[in-house]
């Protein structure tokens, strides 16, 4: 099974936002996930309050050889988590 760090959509329309999630490659954008690991709020006023990342188990995927997509690659930069 290959696993995927991806955005799962959520909220209502033009007040969106987004919980990072490890989930099967194979599975829908908002289908089953294995694990949720953030929350990740474009529309929020606060800048602090934009990303909440728990980069205890983000790590753990990523060592387990979970990719990330390009949003959440950049996201993981922006808060100092290595994505290499």
């Amino acid at each position: 099974m290959a696993v995927k760090i991806r955005l799962k959509r959520m909220g209502r329309r033009h007040r969106s936002y987004f919980r990072v999630t490890a989930v099967d490659s194979r599975t829908p954008r908002d289908g089953r996930v294995i694990e949720e690991l953030g929350i990740y709020e474009p529309c929020s006023k606060k800048a602090d309050a934009q990303v909440r990342l728990n980069g205890e188990r983000i790590k753990y995927w990523l060592g387990v050889g979970a990719v990330p997509s390009d949003t959440v690659r950049e996201l993981l930069a922006k808060n100092g988590i290595s994505a290499s």
